[in-house]
């Protein structure tokens, strides 16, 4: 799309690496996490689950509540498809995969499932947290259940609901991580926000996948920063990450990863 070109580019002339990071929180997390070149053995679970769903011909009937996928628009896709246009990329897995082992959240809430990329990751980054996903479409909700199964992710709970019908059911009180990757447009996303923003703490961590997916998206992250209870951001570009830590001034970074 041309507007995430010009946002990428954009980007790239403001953003910077840990040289540019004067707090001491965020400068250990990008030298630490984002920047870890360690060779993770769990990394091989990662690319082995990608490159076996890549060859799958299966057709799963769609059922999209959001902005649906920019290049696939049928109502009928194969598997190998929603891995190549849709699905989380093999780099932010293993990025979500460090910055779970690197934080180690026990409360996990996911909104988006899809083929269960990132879920997977969080789950090996930490098999002793406990997960919530939830998935709106029945066809890939059905899919990635087996595929916890057959792995044995057994910290999952998989939910099938439109997010809407079940944020305010959640009986957990509070959650250290939840990763928003579901529905891409602006008043959803800031509505999810604003349901689950009391069931953040102080050490709590927000990730928005797919911050320049569109203008309206965009908006939505803008105004997610300024909200009075956010202190710290980061932006990846293709993640917008939010922190409420009461001890840090309010600043927002744009980071390479």
């Amino acid at each position: 799309m041309l507007y995430q070109a010009k946002q990428y580019i954009k980007f790239l002339l403001k953003s910077t690496n840990q040289h540019g990071v004067h707090s001491p929180f965020v400068y250990d997390l990008v030298t630490k996490c984002f920047y870890d070149k360690t060779k993770y053995f769990e990394y091989l679970n990662i690319k082995n689950y990608r490159s076996r769903l890549k060859h799958v011909k299966h057709q799963i009937n769609i059922t999209d509540f959001g902005a649906g996928s920019v290049k696939l628009n049928s109502k009928s896709r194969k598997v190998s498809e929603i891995v190549k246009h849709v699905s989380i990329s093999k780099k932010n897995a293993k990025l979500l995969f460090r910055i779970a082992k690197y934080f180690k959240p026990k409360q996990i809430l996911e909104l988006g499932t899809s083929l269960g990329f990132a879920t997977q990751a969080l789950s090996l980054a930490n098999p002793n947290s406990q997960i919530i996903t939830i998935e709106g479409c029945p066809g890939i909700f059905k899919y990635s259940k087996n595929e916890f199964v057959l792995q044995q992710l057994d910290n999952i709970e998989l939910l099938c609901s439109e997010f809407s019908k079940v944020l305010l059911k959640l009986k957990k009180d509070s959650f250290d991580l939840i990763f928003f990757d579901g529905n891409h447009t602006k008043q959803a996303t800031l509505d999810y926000f604003e349901k689950l923003l009391p069931k953040a703490h102080n050490n709590s961590l927000f990730i928005f996948d797919d911050i320049y997916w569109s203008k309206d998206m965009t908006e939505a992250w803008e105004a997610i920063k300024q909200h009075p209870k956010v202190t710290v951001t980061i932006d990846t570009f293709h993640w917008g990450m939010v922190f409420f830590r009461k001890e840090q001034a309010k600043e927002h970074f744009k980071i390479r990863v």
